[in-house]
């Protein structure tokens, strides 16, 4: 099944600070993820400065109990990055 995963940061003081104290573990899993074949797309949200505020991401999985559990051990996750998550299934007309 695909997924699209929508994510924003929290909004303090100190939620770039959290995305990046753990950004290259979370890159690091997005790309073992890759290699996988079970991310097709994703990349930060910007707000209009630029900086970046979220995540978006295309996955696939062979259900929703396997996407919440690499979910729930993603970086973003445990670190306290992301405060805000929708999940929701789709099907892509195009895969790249």
């Amino acid at each position: 099944m695909q997924f699209m995963i929508t994510a924003y940061d929290g909004k303090d003081e100190e939620a770039l600070n959290r995305r990046m104290a753990v950004r290259e573990a979370h890159i690091a899993g997005a790309m073992l993820l890759k290699d996988a074949g079970q991310l097709i797309a994703g990349g930060a949200i910007l707000n209009e400065a630029e900086q970046m505020i979220g995540s978006t991401l295309y996955v696939e999985f062979n259900n929703r109990e396997e996407l919440d559990q690499w979910l729930d051990n993603d970086p973003y996750v445990t670190g306290g990055v992301w405060q805000d998550i929708s999940v929701q299934a789709i099907r892509l007309a195009v895969k790249p």
